[in-house]
């Protein structure tokens, strides 16, 4: 079962708790049922890697993204570039929109 989510893949979020608290980024994916989201160059974790030379996979300690939980990130608004929350919108032309709620800013063009 998914649950429908407001923020989206590519969008401007900020860590709100945690290690990494404050920190900005990029969303790279979503996962919508576990309820939580991979950003860019947040929740840095290390992974060992085993070496695959037949596809040229040089083996080692790999550093990567982990998700994050969705509740634990805000979505910064591209306007004012603060942390706001996520509201909809009915436009004149019956399109529904995201909104940042702390400017009344459109997200969704």
């Amino acid at each position: 079962m998914s649950v429908h989510l407001k923020i989206k893949k590519g969008d401007q979020v900020q860590v709100l708790t945690g290690k990494d608290r404050g920190k900005r980024g990029k969303v790279l994916r979503v996962e919508s049922k576990t309820s939580r989201v991979v950003v860019e160059h947040v929740n840095m974790v290390k992974r060992h890697s085993r070496a695959n030379p037949r596809q040229g996979v040089q083996g080692g300690i790999v550093e990567r993204e982990a998700a994050i939980a969705i509740s634990k990130v805000a979505l910064v608004s591209p306007d004012s570039g603060r942390p706001s929350r996520v509201g909809y919108k009915i436009l004149e032309d019956g399109r529904k929109v995201r909104v940042a709620k702390a400017d009344g800013f459109t997200l969704d063009q």
